[in-house]
Protein backbone atom coordinates (compact mmCIF):
# COMPACT_ATOMS: atom_id res chain seq x y z
CA UNK A 1 0.00 0.00 0.00
CA UNK A 2 1.55 3.40 -0.92
CA UNK A 3 2.06 5.59 2.10
CA UNK A 4 2.06 9.33 2.66
CA UNK A 5 5.28 10.90 1.36
CA UNK A 6 6.74 7.67 -0.06
CA UNK A 7 8.94 9.03 -2.85
CA UNK A 8 12.67 9.40 -2.25
CA UNK A 9 14.85 12.19 -3.61
CA UNK A 10 16.68 9.69 -5.82
CA UNK A 11 13.57 8.88 -7.85
CA UNK A 12 12.99 10.68 -11.17
CA UNK A 13 11.13 13.97 -10.99
CA UNK A 14 7.56 13.73 -12.26
CA UNK A 15 6.75 16.60 -14.60
CA UNK A 16 3.00 15.96 -14.87
CA UNK A 17 0.37 16.87 -12.29
CA UNK A 18 1.32 15.59 -8.85
CA UNK A 19 -1.13 14.94 -6.01
CA UNK A 20 -0.83 17.23 -3.03
CA UNK A 21 0.28 14.38 -0.78
CA UNK A 22 3.15 13.67 -3.17
CA UNK A 23 4.24 17.33 -3.27
CA UNK A 24 4.28 17.61 0.52
CA UNK A 25 6.44 14.57 1.28
CA UNK A 26 9.07 15.50 3.89
CA UNK A 27 12.68 15.41 2.82
CA UNK A 28 14.08 14.87 6.32
CA UNK A 29 12.87 13.33 9.56
CA UNK A 30 12.59 16.70 11.28
CA UNK A 31 9.86 17.64 8.76
CA UNK A 32 7.64 14.70 9.79
CA UNK A 33 4.53 15.90 11.62
CA UNK A 34 3.66 14.06 14.84
CA UNK A 35 5.21 10.84 16.19
CA UNK A 36 7.49 12.65 18.64
CA UNK A 37 7.20 9.56 20.89
CA UNK A 38 9.45 7.69 18.42
CA UNK A 39 11.30 10.52 16.63
CA UNK A 40 12.20 12.83 19.54
CA UNK A 41 15.84 13.19 20.71
CA UNK A 42 15.24 10.87 23.67
CA UNK A 43 12.78 8.62 21.81
CA UNK A 44 13.81 5.22 20.37
CA UNK A 45 14.60 6.34 16.81
CA UNK A 46 16.26 9.54 17.99
CA UNK A 47 18.57 7.58 20.25
CA UNK A 48 19.32 4.96 17.56
CA UNK A 49 20.23 7.60 14.98
CA UNK A 50 22.39 9.63 17.37
CA UNK A 51 24.30 6.50 18.36
CA UNK A 52 24.53 5.18 14.79
CA UNK A 53 23.03 1.81 15.70
CA UNK A 54 19.76 1.35 13.84
CA UNK A 55 18.11 -2.03 14.46
CA UNK A 56 15.32 -3.86 12.66
CA UNK A 57 11.94 -2.29 13.40
CA UNK A 58 8.23 -2.92 13.21
CA UNK A 59 6.01 0.15 12.88
CA UNK A 60 2.54 -0.51 14.29
CA UNK A 61 -0.12 2.10 13.67
CA UNK A 62 -3.21 3.15 11.69
CA UNK A 63 -3.10 4.22 8.03
CA UNK A 64 -1.87 7.65 7.05
CA UNK A 65 0.48 8.35 9.96
CA UNK A 66 3.77 8.16 8.03
CA UNK A 67 5.05 4.60 8.43
CA UNK A 68 6.51 4.43 4.91
CA UNK A 69 7.71 8.02 5.09
CA UNK A 70 9.73 7.43 8.23
CA UNK A 71 11.19 4.19 6.86
CA UNK A 72 12.33 5.92 3.65
CA UNK A 73 13.86 8.83 5.53
CA UNK A 74 15.64 6.42 7.89
CA UNK A 75 17.33 4.90 4.85
CA UNK A 76 18.40 8.38 3.71
CA UNK A 77 19.72 9.25 7.18
CA UNK A 78 21.79 6.05 7.40
CA UNK A 79 22.95 5.80 3.75
CA UNK A 80 21.15 2.49 3.28
CA UNK A 81 19.66 1.42 -0.03
CA UNK A 82 15.88 1.59 0.30
CA UNK A 83 13.79 -1.30 -1.02
CA UNK A 84 10.02 -1.32 -0.58
CA UNK A 85 7.75 -4.31 -1.02
CA UNK A 86 4.17 -5.07 -0.07
CA UNK A 87 3.25 -8.38 1.53
CA UNK A 88 0.02 -8.30 -0.48
CA UNK A 89 1.79 -8.53 -3.86
CA UNK A 90 5.06 -10.30 -2.96
CA UNK A 91 5.66 -14.05 -2.98
CA UNK A 92 8.66 -16.21 -2.12
CA UNK A 93 10.27 -15.90 -5.60
CA UNK A 94 10.13 -12.09 -5.26
CA UNK A 95 11.61 -12.28 -1.77
CA UNK A 96 14.50 -14.42 -3.01
CA UNK A 97 15.31 -11.77 -5.64
CA UNK A 98 15.20 -9.05 -2.99
CA UNK A 99 17.56 -10.99 -0.71
CA UNK A 100 19.93 -11.76 -3.59
CA UNK A 101 20.09 -8.08 -4.53
CA UNK A 102 20.76 -7.15 -0.90
CA UNK A 103 23.62 -9.70 -0.75
CA UNK A 104 25.24 -8.17 -3.84
CA UNK A 105 24.95 -4.65 -2.42
CA UNK A 106 26.44 -5.88 0.86
CA UNK A 107 29.43 -7.34 -0.99
CA UNK A 108 29.88 -3.94 -2.62
CA UNK A 109 29.84 -2.21 0.76
CA UNK A 110 26.26 -0.93 0.95
CA UNK A 111 23.53 -2.09 3.29
CA UNK A 112 19.84 -2.49 2.48
CA UNK A 113 16.83 -1.23 4.41
CA UNK A 114 13.98 -3.48 3.37
CA UNK A 115 10.60 -1.93 4.06
CA UNK A 116 7.75 -4.46 4.12
CA UNK A 117 4.30 -2.90 4.06
CA UNK A 118 1.45 -4.96 5.54
CA UNK A 119 4.05 -7.39 6.91
CA UNK A 120 1.37 -9.17 8.94
CA UNK A 121 -0.02 -10.58 5.68
CA UNK A 122 3.03 -12.80 5.22
CA UNK A 123 2.51 -16.34 6.49
CA UNK A 124 4.82 -18.06 8.99
CA UNK A 125 7.06 -19.58 6.33
CA UNK A 126 7.48 -16.25 4.57
CA UNK A 127 8.24 -14.47 7.83
CA UNK A 128 10.78 -17.17 8.73
CA UNK A 129 12.51 -16.44 5.42
CA UNK A 130 13.66 -13.05 6.75
CA UNK A 131 15.48 -14.46 9.78
CA UNK A 132 18.85 -15.57 8.32
CA UNK A 133 19.17 -12.33 6.34
CA UNK A 134 18.38 -10.26 9.42
CA UNK A 135 20.89 -12.19 11.50
CA UNK A 136 23.82 -11.91 9.07
CA UNK A 137 23.17 -8.23 8.35
CA UNK A 138 22.12 -8.67 4.71
CA UNK A 139 19.00 -6.58 5.39
CA UNK A 140 17.77 -4.22 8.03
CA UNK A 141 14.07 -5.03 8.19
CA UNK A 142 11.46 -2.33 8.76
CA UNK A 143 7.96 -3.76 8.76
CA UNK A 144 4.71 -1.82 8.82
CA UNK A 145 1.42 -3.18 10.12
CA UNK A 146 -1.98 -1.95 11.19
CA UNK A 147 -2.53 -5.13 13.21
CA UNK A 148 -1.20 -6.07 16.64
CA UNK A 149 2.29 -7.55 16.05
CA UNK A 150 1.95 -9.74 19.14
CA UNK A 151 -0.75 -11.72 17.36
CA UNK A 152 0.28 -11.40 13.72
CA UNK A 153 4.10 -11.72 13.65
CA UNK A 154 6.30 -14.67 14.51
CA UNK A 155 8.00 -14.56 17.88
CA UNK A 156 11.35 -15.03 16.12
CA UNK A 157 10.83 -11.91 14.00
CA UNK A 158 9.66 -9.91 17.01
CA UNK A 159 12.65 -10.99 19.09
CA UNK A 160 14.98 -9.55 16.43
CA UNK A 161 13.06 -6.29 16.04
CA UNK A 162 11.90 -3.36 18.09
CA UNK A 163 8.19 -2.57 17.86
CA UNK A 164 7.43 1.15 17.66
CA UNK A 165 3.84 2.37 17.96
CA UNK A 166 2.86 5.21 15.62
CA UNK A 167 -0.21 7.13 16.74
CA UNK A 168 -3.04 8.65 14.77
CA UNK A 169 -2.50 12.35 14.19
CA UNK A 170 -4.38 14.62 16.57
CA UNK A 171 -6.12 17.77 15.36
CA UNK A 172 -3.13 19.97 16.23
CA UNK A 173 -0.95 17.82 13.96
CA UNK A 174 -3.60 17.85 11.24
CA UNK A 175 -3.82 21.66 11.48
CA UNK A 176 -0.05 21.91 10.93
CA UNK A 177 -0.44 19.69 7.88
CA UNK A 178 -3.33 21.82 6.62
CA UNK A 179 -1.21 24.98 6.91
CA UNK A 180 1.59 23.33 4.95
CA UNK A 181 -0.94 22.42 2.29
CA UNK A 182 -2.23 26.00 2.11
CA UNK A 183 1.34 27.27 1.76
CA UNK A 184 2.00 24.80 -1.05
CA UNK A 185 -1.27 25.76 -2.79
CA UNK A 186 -0.59 29.45 -2.10
CA UNK A 187 -4.15 30.06 -0.92
CA UNK A 188 -6.26 29.46 2.15
CA UNK A 189 -9.10 27.00 2.25
CA UNK A 190 -12.55 28.58 1.74
CA UNK A 191 -13.88 27.38 5.11
CA UNK A 192 -15.02 29.19 8.23
CA UNK A 193 -13.46 28.18 11.55
CA UNK A 194 -16.10 25.56 12.41
CA UNK A 195 -16.00 24.03 8.91
CA UNK A 196 -12.22 23.88 9.10
CA UNK A 197 -12.48 21.97 12.36
CA UNK A 198 -15.04 19.67 10.78
CA UNK A 199 -12.64 18.97 7.90
CA UNK A 200 -9.95 17.92 10.37
CA UNK A 201 -12.47 15.66 12.12
CA UNK A 202 -13.38 14.07 8.79
CA UNK A 203 -9.75 13.03 8.32
CA UNK A 204 -10.01 11.00 11.54
CA UNK A 205 -6.30 11.15 12.37
CA UNK A 206 -5.19 10.16 8.84
CA UNK A 207 -2.78 12.67 7.27
CA UNK A 208 -3.10 11.24 3.78
CA UNK A 209 -6.88 11.43 3.97
CA UNK A 210 -6.70 15.07 5.08
CA UNK A 211 -4.53 16.06 2.13
CA UNK A 212 -6.93 14.33 -0.25
CA UNK A 213 -9.84 16.24 1.31
CA UNK A 214 -7.94 19.54 1.15
CA UNK A 215 -7.18 18.97 -2.52
CA UNK A 216 -10.89 18.58 -3.20
CA UNK A 217 -11.86 21.66 -1.18
CA UNK A 218 -9.15 23.83 -2.76
CA UNK A 219 -10.52 23.08 -6.23
CA UNK A 220 -13.98 24.47 -5.44
CA UNK A 221 -14.98 27.78 -6.96
CA UNK A 222 -16.69 29.61 -4.09
CA UNK A 223 -16.96 33.30 -3.23
CA UNK A 224 -17.44 33.00 0.55
CA UNK A 225 -16.26 30.68 3.28
CA UNK A 226 -18.32 27.54 3.59
CA UNK A 227 -20.15 26.59 6.79
CA UNK A 228 -20.09 23.11 8.31
CA UNK A 229 -23.50 22.39 6.82
CA UNK A 230 -22.35 23.39 3.34
CA UNK A 231 -19.15 21.36 3.73
CA UNK A 232 -21.12 18.29 4.78
CA UNK A 233 -23.23 18.51 1.60
CA UNK A 234 -20.15 18.66 -0.63
CA UNK A 235 -18.00 16.03 1.14
CA UNK A 236 -18.98 12.58 2.28
CA UNK A 237 -17.82 11.70 5.76
CA UNK A 238 -15.12 9.04 5.76
CA UNK A 239 -16.24 5.63 6.92
CA UNK A 240 -14.98 4.86 10.40
CA UNK A 241 -11.86 2.70 10.52
CA UNK A 242 -13.20 -0.62 11.72
CA UNK A 243 -12.19 -4.17 10.92
CA UNK A 244 -14.49 -6.81 12.37
CA UNK A 245 -11.57 -9.25 12.49
CA UNK A 246 -8.84 -6.83 13.51
CA UNK A 247 -7.53 -4.82 16.44
CA UNK A 248 -10.22 -2.15 16.27
CA UNK A 249 -12.90 -4.79 16.78
CA UNK A 250 -11.28 -6.01 19.99
CA UNK A 251 -10.37 -2.51 21.16
CA UNK A 252 -13.94 -1.27 20.87
CA UNK A 253 -15.59 -4.28 22.48
CA UNK A 254 -13.09 -3.90 25.32
CA UNK A 255 -14.07 -0.23 25.64
CA UNK A 256 -17.77 -1.16 25.70
CA UNK A 257 -17.26 -3.89 28.29
CA UNK A 258 -15.18 -1.70 30.58
CA UNK A 259 -17.64 1.20 30.28
CA UNK A 260 -20.46 -1.12 31.37
CA UNK A 261 -18.33 -2.48 34.20
CA UNK A 262 -17.51 1.10 35.19
CA UNK A 263 -21.24 2.00 35.41
CA UNK A 264 -21.01 4.71 32.73
CA UNK A 265 -24.12 4.39 30.51
CA UNK A 266 -23.13 7.32 28.27
CA UNK A 267 -19.70 5.89 27.45
CA UNK A 268 -21.19 2.41 27.03
CA UNK A 269 -23.78 3.73 24.55
CA UNK A 270 -21.06 5.60 22.67
CA UNK A 271 -18.90 2.51 22.14
CA UNK A 272 -21.97 0.43 21.31
CA UNK A 273 -22.89 2.99 18.64
CA UNK A 274 -19.30 3.12 17.36
CA UNK A 275 -19.35 -0.62 16.76
CA UNK A 276 -22.69 -0.45 14.96
CA UNK A 277 -21.45 2.44 12.80
CA UNK A 278 -18.43 0.32 11.92
CA UNK A 279 -20.68 -2.47 10.64
CA UNK A 280 -20.51 -4.85 13.60
CA UNK A 281 -23.07 -7.65 13.68
CA UNK A 282 -25.64 -6.78 16.39
CA UNK A 283 -25.88 -10.49 17.24
CA UNK A 284 -22.24 -10.44 18.29
CA UNK A 285 -23.01 -7.45 20.52
CA UNK A 286 -26.05 -9.24 21.97
CA UNK A 287 -23.87 -12.22 22.88
CA UNK A 288 -21.23 -10.02 24.46
CA UNK A 289 -23.82 -8.07 26.45
CA UNK A 290 -25.17 -11.34 27.82
CA UNK A 291 -21.65 -12.28 28.83
CA UNK A 292 -21.30 -8.94 30.65
CA UNK A 293 -24.50 -9.66 32.53
CA UNK A 294 -23.16 -13.03 33.64
CA UNK A 295 -19.62 -11.88 34.39
CA UNK A 296 -19.98 -8.38 35.88
CA UNK A 297 -23.55 -8.03 37.17
CA UNK A 298 -24.34 -11.64 37.92
CA UNK A 299 -26.28 -12.21 41.14
CA UNK A 300 -26.13 -8.56 42.19
CA UNK A 301 -29.06 -8.22 39.75
CA UNK A 302 -30.37 -11.60 38.58
CA UNK A 303 -32.71 -9.83 36.14
CA UNK A 304 -29.80 -8.51 34.07
CA UNK A 305 -29.24 -11.75 32.22
CA UNK A 306 -32.95 -11.99 31.38
CA UNK A 307 -32.96 -8.39 30.15
CA UNK A 308 -30.12 -9.23 27.75
CA UNK A 309 -31.78 -12.38 26.48
CA UNK A 310 -35.06 -10.53 25.95
CA UNK A 311 -33.24 -7.75 24.07
CA UNK A 312 -31.48 -10.39 21.95
CA UNK A 313 -34.79 -12.08 21.15
CA UNK A 314 -36.37 -8.71 20.35
CA UNK A 315 -33.55 -7.98 17.91
CA UNK A 316 -34.06 -11.36 16.24
CA UNK A 317 -37.75 -10.57 15.75
CA UNK A 318 -37.37 -6.93 14.66
CA UNK A 319 -33.98 -6.94 12.96
CA UNK A 320 -32.06 -3.74 12.21
CA UNK A 321 -32.39 -0.90 12.85
CA UNK A 322 -35.36 -1.18 15.22
CA UNK A 323 -33.99 -4.15 17.15
CA UNK A 324 -30.76 -2.27 17.85
CA UNK A 325 -32.73 -0.03 20.22
CA UNK A 326 -33.58 -3.04 22.40
CA UNK A 327 -29.87 -3.85 22.66
CA UNK A 328 -29.14 -0.20 23.47
CA UNK A 329 -31.59 -0.37 26.36
CA UNK A 330 -29.85 -3.51 27.59
CA UNK A 331 -26.56 -1.57 27.49
CA UNK A 332 -28.07 1.14 29.70
CA UNK A 333 -29.55 -1.40 32.12
CA UNK A 334 -26.25 -3.23 32.49
CA UNK A 335 -24.29 -0.03 33.02
CA UNK A 336 -26.61 1.09 35.82
CA UNK A 337 -27.04 -2.31 37.47
CA UNK A 338 -25.15 -3.13 40.70
CA UNK A 339 -21.91 -4.93 39.94
CA UNK A 340 -20.24 -8.03 41.34
CA UNK A 341 -17.71 -10.54 40.13
CA UNK A 342 -18.03 -12.72 43.21
CA UNK A 343 -19.69 -15.55 41.29
CA UNK A 344 -17.09 -15.34 38.52
CA UNK A 345 -14.22 -15.38 41.03
CA UNK A 346 -15.84 -18.30 42.90
CA UNK A 347 -16.20 -20.27 39.67
CA UNK A 348 -12.55 -19.73 38.72
CA UNK A 349 -11.37 -20.69 42.21
CA UNK A 350 -13.51 -23.83 42.11
CA UNK A 351 -11.99 -24.78 38.75
CA UNK A 352 -8.48 -24.37 40.16
CA UNK A 353 -9.37 -26.54 43.17
CA UNK A 354 -11.01 -29.17 40.97
CA UNK A 355 -7.93 -29.34 38.77
CA UNK A 356 -5.60 -29.86 41.72
CA UNK A 357 -7.83 -32.43 43.52
CA UNK A 358 -9.43 -34.05 40.50
CA UNK A 359 -9.00 -37.65 41.71
CA UNK A 360 -10.50 -37.24 45.18
CA UNK A 361 -13.77 -39.20 45.58
CA UNK A 362 -16.88 -37.71 47.20
CA UNK A 363 -17.40 -38.69 50.87
CA UNK A 364 -19.23 -42.02 51.02
CA UNK A 365 -22.14 -40.69 53.07
CA UNK A 366 -23.41 -38.64 50.10
CA UNK A 367 -23.13 -41.50 47.62
CA UNK A 368 -26.19 -43.55 46.64
CA UNK A 369 -26.02 -47.24 47.52
CA UNK A 370 -27.56 -48.62 44.35
CA UNK A 371 -26.53 -52.21 45.11
CA UNK A 372 -26.04 -54.31 48.24
CA UNK A 373 -22.31 -54.39 47.53
CA UNK A 374 -22.17 -50.61 47.55
CA UNK A 375 -24.17 -50.57 50.75
CA UNK A 376 -21.66 -52.98 52.30
CA UNK A 377 -18.92 -50.59 51.26
CA UNK A 378 -20.54 -47.83 53.32
CA UNK A 379 -22.16 -45.89 50.52
CA UNK A 380 -24.84 -43.60 51.97
CA UNK A 381 -24.02 -44.54 55.56
CA UNK A 382 -24.60 -41.64 57.92
CA UNK A 383 -26.22 -39.37 55.35
CA UNK A 384 -28.40 -36.74 57.00
CA UNK A 385 -31.51 -35.83 55.02
CA UNK A 386 -31.57 -32.04 55.30
CA UNK A 387 -35.35 -31.72 55.17
CA UNK A 388 -35.55 -33.74 58.36
CA UNK A 389 -32.91 -31.64 60.12
CA UNK A 390 -33.60 -28.62 62.32
CA UNK A 391 -33.93 -25.49 60.17
CA UNK A 392 -33.75 -27.78 57.12
CA UNK A 393 -29.96 -27.79 57.37
CA UNK A 394 -27.75 -30.65 58.51
CA UNK A 395 -24.37 -28.94 58.23
CA UNK A 396 -22.66 -32.12 57.10
CA UNK A 397 -19.55 -32.16 54.90
CA UNK A 398 -19.93 -32.43 51.13
CA UNK A 399 -16.26 -32.08 50.13
CA UNK A 400 -13.81 -34.99 49.76
CA UNK A 401 -12.75 -36.32 53.15
CA UNK A 402 -9.09 -35.43 52.54
CA UNK A 403 -9.84 -31.88 51.43
CA UNK A 404 -9.90 -28.96 53.81
CA UNK A 405 -13.09 -26.98 53.39
CA UNK A 406 -12.44 -23.99 51.08
CA UNK A 407 -14.48 -20.82 50.61
CA UNK A 408 -15.11 -19.95 46.98
CA UNK A 409 -18.13 -17.66 47.04
CA UNK A 410 -17.75 -14.37 48.89
CA UNK A 411 -20.71 -12.17 47.89
CA UNK A 412 -20.44 -8.38 47.94
CA UNK A 413 -22.66 -6.04 49.91
CA UNK A 414 -24.39 -4.68 46.78
CA UNK A 415 -27.67 -5.39 45.04
CA UNK A 416 -29.28 -8.76 45.52
CA UNK A 417 -25.96 -10.21 46.64
CA UNK A 418 -26.46 -8.27 49.86
CA UNK A 419 -29.27 -10.73 50.65
CA UNK A 420 -27.18 -13.67 49.46
CA UNK A 421 -24.34 -12.57 51.72
CA UNK A 422 -26.70 -12.75 54.69
CA UNK A 423 -27.65 -16.29 53.71
CA UNK A 424 -24.00 -17.34 53.28
CA UNK A 425 -23.16 -15.95 56.72
CA UNK A 426 -26.26 -17.57 58.24
CA UNK A 427 -25.41 -21.04 56.93
CA UNK A 428 -21.75 -20.64 57.90
CA UNK A 429 -22.72 -19.93 61.50
CA UNK A 430 -25.25 -22.77 61.53
CA UNK A 431 -22.68 -25.15 60.03
CA UNK A 432 -20.19 -24.22 62.73
CA UNK A 433 -22.88 -24.77 65.38
CA UNK A 434 -23.91 -28.16 63.96
CA UNK A 435 -20.31 -29.32 63.80
CA UNK A 436 -19.28 -27.78 67.13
Amino acid sequence: MPDLFNQSASEPVVTGPRPLADRLRPQKLSDVIGQSQVLGPDAPLGVMLSSGSLSSLVFWGPPGVGKTTIARLLADETDLHFVQISAIFTGMPDLRKVFEGAKIRRQNGQGTLLFVDEIHRFNKAQQDGFLPHMEDGTILLVGATTENPSFELNAAVLSRSQVLVLERLDNDDLEKLAKRAEAELDRRLPLDARARGQLLDMADGDGRALLNLIEQVAAWKVDTDLTPEQLAKRLMKRAAKYDKDGDEHYNLISALHKSVRGSDPDAALYWYARMLEGGEDPRYLARRLTRMAVEDIALADPQAQGICLQAWETYERLGSPEGELALAQAVIYLALAPKTNAGYAAYKAARVAAKSTGSEPPPKHILNAATSLMEDQGYGAGYAYDHDAEDGFSGQNYFPDTMERPKFYDPVDRGFERDLKKRVDYFAKLRAKRNG
